[in-house]
């Protein structure tokens, strides 16, 4: 996961929310599939869209919440699993599971390994840094600070991002720091062994709201992207689960989720 994204321009209209599934689609709106189980593979390390609430230690965040809406709408039944980002795309593509969330970001490679569904998200990559940093301010400042790190997780968009607009195009420079996970990348930052991570609004959001001071975003966006949930190549999957996103968007649903974990939900640690 990753980083990946005009955040949610909806945050403002999420303020007028109340959150609520109180506002569900007519029957014969979205299509009916029948009661069956559909396994949703995810990675549990992108907070505050699917994450491991160290308080409960139960799995929550905005995607858990908008596919177990989707899932009441359509009427199926949901099996979680987990896997590694960088295995995800590629297990998705095998048919391991039936559809994938993990904050992907929609793009026209991995179209060729799967299907998305229509975009649920859109965000921008911001520069997370420390608290008390003054060595640069944006992207630019950062590339003149010859010995700043940054923190990515390998094949991410954030790495590509580090990689091509914030440093010098080659993929092995060692100023970038790969990390099995992004919390691993954040924690690296607040340990001092990174001075940079790039990640989307959403996340840059819980992380500062969270830090008491001890982490602050810096610089302009560097990218608008989509996220999409991800199936395997011809997946009958896609055209409901587009139908119940369409719906969730227009009856307000996504705007609540938005008010619930990007305004209201303060994360822990």
């Amino acid at each position: 996961m990753t980083c990946r994204r005009h955040v949610l321009a909806g945050i403002a209209a999420a303020l007028a929310v109340p959150f609520a599934f109180s506002a569900p689609a007519v029957a014969s709106d979205l299509p009916d599939l029948g009661g069956k189980t559909v396994v949703v593979v995810t990675e549990n390390a992108y907070p505050p869209l699917q994450f491991v609430d160290p308080k409960t230690g139960h799995a929550v965040g905005w995607e858990y919440d908008a596919m177990n809406e989707i899932a009441r709408r359509l009427n199926f039944k949901v099996e979680y699993q987990n896997t590694s980002w960088d295995a995800m795309i590629q297990a998705v593509s095998d048919g391991q599971y039936q559809v994938g969330m993990t904050g992907i970001t929609i793009k026209d490679d991995r179209k060729e390994k799967v299907d998305f569904s229509d975009p649920y998200m859109r965000s921008q990559q911001f520069m997370l840094v420390r608290g008390d940093e003054t060595r640069f301010k944006d992207a630019k400042s950062f590339a003149a600070v010859e010995d700043a790190l940054i923190g990515a997780q390998p094949g991410t968009s954030p790495f590509y991002t580090a990689v091509y607009e914030i440093l010098d195009g080659n993929e092995q420079n060692p100023r970038i720091k790969l990390f099995e996970t992004f919390g691993a990348t954040v924690q690296a930052l607040k340990a001092g062994d990174v001075d940079l991570v790039l990640t989307d609004s959403v996340a840059a959001k819980g992380y500062v709201d969270s830090s008491e001071g001890k982490l602050k975003v810096v610089g302009e966006p560097l990218g608008t992207e989509d996220f999409g949930f991800i199936f395997p190549k011809g997946s009958d999957l896609v055209a409901p689960i587009n139908a119940a996103i369409k719906a969730l968007k227009e009856d307000g649903t996504f705007d609540a989720l938005n008010k619930k974990w990007f305004l209201d939900y303060k994360m822990g640690g």
